[in-house]
């Protein structure tokens, strides 16, 4: 019986990993089995000064979020290589409810939640039966290990025979916990190309726009907390001592520093100067950073439309049409593939046939319905073909398995033709009158 989960200490040489395989077989491995996987130290970063102190990454992460977080899945067959008919199977149960209290929306959204921050979401499931739920597993406390199996020193992770043996989940101050690899949902959309086995945050590319979207936003922050003005010099009478000096410093800034004070009358002692260095904050400023906001909606595959910033807000781009077109390129560039991965990564938890395999449902999805125009064409024309095709005597089963399928290969006659087919004088029985 396959073991679930094994725990190890690390040994000065090397690590022994315990778990075993559905063979029984324990596995060995070096330190270099790690390969460049390291620890990831950036996550809590990334939390801390992107996702939960930049409005714009916020913005961005939930206009992915919320729409992924709609859908729900279902089992698909496989007929001939083509999609058929969905359907709803009972091991489905623990994707709508996958912990208690959980649901699939909660569910997609942790898996988007992780892999915007770090690229990678990981999971895995505890109990049996009835009793089965996930558990999330933290991003950074994950480790892949790698290398060649059966060979005792482990291999080399970059050999062409290495492939993931297991992976370490390491709570801070608590003993490593290993995990084969059937027992890990892995869920990685953006391929890491420095890392074989994992994926890379959206936001990775971005590290210099963000900081700039934060300087800007302190930028602006001064700019009032110092009266709505970007610098101010005073130059003072030779004559004034250090204690004055100070004294009046102090004066001045209770007087005119912060927003509340901004354009109030300036009173300053004889003998001083001022300056006002630098301009006032212009709409230059404002299109500075709305292309900064710009650049990283369009990273996240959301675009400033979707994200609602102000790059998308103005002009022509609040058309309704603009707004279609967006909305429709965010679902099939983005949104889809999204779902598509997630159905595969959560694959291994649903029984499914050697026909079969687990499918993404968005036909309740209220943000694809935003075109309901276009969504009623499509009926219309399926109905047209599905009478046209009926009409001319194919197996009605038949018709509706190659328009679903999409494959005219799949119709099959049933032998009665039209009326207007038969050559002049031709006797026609009862029976082969075409219903």
């Amino acid at each position: 019986m396959t073991t679930l989960l094994a725990r190890w200490a690390p040994r000065r040489k090397g690590l022994t990993l315990q778990p075993l395989l559905d063979d029984d077989r324990p596995l060995s491995f070096s330190r270099s089995s790690y390969g460049s996987q390291e620890w990831d130290d950036s996550f809590l970063s990334t939390v801390e000064q992107a996702y939960r102190a930049n409005g714009i990454v916020f913005a961005c992460i939930q206009a992915r979020m919320l729409p992924f977080s709609e859908v729900r899945f279902q089992v698909q067959e496989i007929v001939d290589g083509r999609p058929g008919k969905l359907r709803n199977v009972p091991s489905l149960d623990i994707l709508d409810k996958p912990w208690p209290n959980g649901t699939t929306g909660e569910l997609l959204s942790r898996m988007e939640q992780d892999v915007s921050v770090a690229g990678n979401f990981f999971a895995t499931w505890v109990g049996d039966g009835s009793g089965r739920r996930l558990r999330r597993l933290r991003p950074d406390w994950v480790r892949i290990i790698t290398g060649v199996e059966g060979d005792p020193t482990g291999g080399d992770p970059y050999d062409l025979d290495a492939q993931v043996l297991a992976y370490h989940y390491c709570v801070p101050g608590q003993p490593i916990i290993g995990l084969t690899p059937h027992r890990v949902i892995h869920y990685s959309p953006i391929p890491d190309p420095l890392a074989q086995w994992r994926g890379m945050s959206w936001l990775t590319p971005l590290i210099r726009e963000v900081q700039s979207d934060k300087q800007a936003t302190i930028h602006k922050l001064k700019f009032f907390e110092n009266g709505a003005a970007l610098g101010t010099v005073i130059r003072y009478d030779p004559s004034v001592t250090a204690s004055e000096l100070r004294e009046h410093i102090a004066l001045f800034n209770e007087s005119h520093r912060g927003a509340d004070k901004a354009y109030s009358t300036l009173h300053i002692g004889g003998g001083s100067d001022v300056t006002v260095v630098g301009t006032d904050l212009k709409t230059d400023f404002a299109k500075i950073q709305g292309q900064g906001e710009t650049r990283i909606a369009a990273a996240a595959g959301v675009g400033a439309i979707i994200a609602r910033f102000s790059e998308g807000l103005a002009g022509s781009a609040l058309n309704q049409g603009n707004y279609q077109a967006a909305v429709r390129q965010f679902g099939d560039m983005t949104i889809r593939p999204l779902w598509r991965s997630a159905a595969g990564a959560l694959s291994k938890l649903v029984t499914l046939g050697p026909d079969e395999r687990l499918w993404y449902d968005a036909r309740d999805v209220e943000f694809l319905k935003a075109d309901r125009k276009d969504a009623a064409e499509i009926r219309d024309t399926t109905a047209r073909t599905l009478k046209s095709l009926t009409d001319a005597g194919f197996t009605p089963e038949s018709v509706i398995l190659a328009v679903e399928t999409d494959d005219l290969t799949r119709l099959v006659h049933s032998g009665l033709f039209s009326v207007q087919l038969r050559p002049g004088g031709t006797e026609i029985t009862p029976t082969e009158v075409t219903p």
